[in-house]
């Protein structure tokens, strides 16, 4: 049995809208694929074990924390393990963390 999870919204960071402008388009997920999501906050990243009309049902892989990029073993009523179903309107492109592409490390305190 899954466990019923509210999703964030992506918002910009759509899985689904940033493929929509991409000519080759998105492949259905499979089994093993792991998809990323948001959930109160936090990255949650699911291991598929099935697909079924544009919802993958999978277990609960990693949880990381947006604050620090932590990684946890819970997050509110959600949990490693858990299997869930993620609709692929609610997968998300995940942040990147620690790098600034402008900035040169070379030129630190300069």
């Amino acid at each position: 049995m899954h466990k019923h999870i509210d999703w964030d919204d992506p918002g910009a960071d759509s899985v689904m809208h940033y493929f929509a402008q991409d000519p080759t388009g998105h492949s259905e997920p499979r089994t093993g694929d792991i998809l990323s999501a948001r959930h109160e906050g936090a990255i949650v990243r699911v291991r598929v074990e099935a697909w079924v009309d544009g919802t993958s049902i999978g277990e609960v892989a990693v949880i990381i924390s947006t604050d620090n990029g932590r990684r946890l073993k819970s997050h509110g009523k959600l949990a490693l393990g858990d299997t869930v179903r993620l609709p692929d309107a609610s997968r998300a492109l995940e942040p990147r963390h620690g790098t600034d592409d402008d900035e040169d490390p070379d030129e630190e305190g300069t």
